[in-house]
């Protein structure tokens, strides 16, 4: 009988060159408030989720990144609309790859942070 979890994604790890400047760039891009946490072998800085409900989730890590763009892409939801997102996501001095695109369970444009790592902009519908 094949395994079938609620959700079959259920950690990432975003690796990243300089923790300090990728918290700000995540914190500024996503309005998430992050901050890096020492308590084990490794600095991390998580991503934003709720303990008490079983979903996905994640940090960023000292570490090497891929070559730029070709990773896999983490698609992290946005507070607002993704075209606010992707404006905040170049201030903070990532890159926008495309328009919006449309599914049925929202829309999301393809981006890169500073170190290259490939981001979703996730807009869910309400």
């Amino acid at each position: 009988m094949a395994f079938t979890p609620q959700n079959a994604l259920v950690w990432c790890e975003i690796p990243v060159t300089d923790l300090d400047k990728a918290v700000a760039f995540y914190s500024t891009a996503f309005n998430y408030e992050m901050s890096i946490d020492n308590s084990g072998p490794n600095p991390m800085a998580f991503l934003p989720f709720n303990p008490t409900v079983p979903a996905t989730a994640g940090h960023l890590y000292p570490g090497k990144p891929p070559a730029k763009g070709t990773g896999p892409t983490v698609h992290l939801a946005v507070p607002d609309t993704a075209e606010d997102a992707a404006a905040r996501v170049k201030a903070a001095g990532g890159e926008v790859l495309s328009d919006a695109i449309e599914i049925p369970a929202g829309r999301f444009i393809y981006a890169m942070d500073p170190d290259g790592n490939s981001i979703g902009l996730f807009q869910g519908t309400k």
